[in-house]
């Protein structure tokens, strides 16, 4: 794990090790899977614009967030079926990110509790991400619990009214857990080790939406609710007394509209491109958004972020923080807590190398006269 160079080394060794069905469940996307490629390939088109002769002895990396300092403008976002990927799952990466000193931010569709990542890392910023679902008193559970398990921070995710068409799931007849048919038997025998770790560990479930049906699409449409719309956020204000941010932000006015309601914080996001394929790239649309809201709400980037280059180009185009979700997961897959911290550790080298590089004194001198898209 250590002598991975980059998140791309840990993503192939992620592929190695993960059966095919479950690596592609992370690495792929929706349809023709163009989201996801427009967004990595946004940060390709970056240039930065570096001074020269300008002391960059020290090059701090920690910013304010929702009125708290973290190490760096990252935050682990919220990923649903996390241990399918690895058997310590959520509690590696909240142990993780404590260690690092970055929020994480547990999903709806996590498969550990709550109060279970809370006891995990009792001295990290544990978030909750929350969807909206159906039924509203299942909801305001989901609330309690968090409140209870000590997070005070809310990510409403508002972009799946319905299921985006995972193809790559579609293909392998993906199913939560995974279902030894003839095919992933065939794979057991290329992947004997997750295998064991999947038998022989707890049962995988959904911690937060007991009695969901197995299959993802299933699951997305029988819970979400296609009919919520901007005056739901006013009845989540009311059952939650902490920060809430809105992640799903696709348009400038869709942002206007979440600032005029005081919202604490946007996230601009496609779902990773696991939505809606064609949909607005996260980078190309967030500057746009910060100057019609950024003096009103804090912005944060969701999507093709893969490395802290890319964490220190959107910064500059007026993140507060990006939110990391890809990266984190192939380094779980690669060697669980370890290659989340691995994924951390590269992380915060590569902003500080290329803040230095920058003649940048810090991730608060980051402008966007520092970069520009090709």
């Amino acid at each position: 794990m250590a002598d991975a160079a980059d998140v791309a080394d840990l993503r192939r060794l992620a592929r190695r090790r993960a059966p095919r069905m479950v690596f592609d469940y992370v690495d792929g996307a929706a349809e023709d899977e163009r989201s996801m490629a427009r967004a990595v390939a946004a940060f390709e088109r970056v240039e930065f614009r570096p001074r020269v002769l300008r002391d960059v002895a020290e090059a701090p990396t920690s910013v304010e967030v929702l009125g708290r300092r973290i190490a760096m403008p990252v935050i682990l976002g919220p990923t649903g079926f996390t241990r399918m990927m690895h058997r310590a799952g959520e509690r590696a990466v909240a142990r993780a990110a404590e260690q690092a000193a970055v929020p994480y931010v547990l999903s709806t569709m996590g498969t550990t509790t709550a109060a279970d990542v809370a006891a995990a890392a009792p001295g990290g910023w544990n978030w909750f991400q929350l969807y909206v679902v159906r039924d509203r008193a299942r909801s305001l559970e989901m609330l309690a619990r968090a409140t209870d398990a000590g997070m005070d921070v809310l990510v409403v995710t508002v972009d799946v009214p319905t299921a985006g068409a995972r193809l790559r799931d579609v293909r392998h007849g993906l199913t939560v857990p995974p279902a030894l048919r003839w095919r992933s038997v065939l794979q057991a025998a290329r992947y004997p080790a997750w295998w064991f770790d999947f038998l022989t560990s707890e049962p995988l479930r959904f911690a937060t939406v007991d009695g969901a049906p197995g299959d993802l699409a299933g699951i997305t449409n029988m819970m979400f609710d296609p009919c919520v719309t901007i005056a739901d956020l006013e009845w989540i204000r009311s059952a939650w007394q902490g920060r809430l941010l809105v992640k799903g932000v696709q348009r400038v006015d869709d942002a206007e509209d979440l600032a005029s309601v005081g919202v604490d914080g946007l996230v601009v996001s496609n779902h990773g491109g696991r939505q809606l394929d064609r949909s607005p790239t996260p980078l190309e649309l967030l500057p746009r958004v910060v100057d019609a809201v950024g003096d009103r709400t804090e912005v944060f980037l969701d999507g093709g972020v893969r490395s802290g280059a890319d964490v220190a180009a959107a910064v500059a185009f007026g993140a507060r923080a990006c939110f990391v979700g890809r990266a984190y997961l192939y380094g779980l897959m690669a060697g669980g807590e370890p290659g989340v911290r691995r994924v951390l550790d590269l992380l915060h080298a590569e902003l500080v190398r290329t803040l230095r590089l920058l003649g940048v004194a810090g991730v608060g001198g980051l402008g966007p006269d520092a970069v520009r898209l090709r």
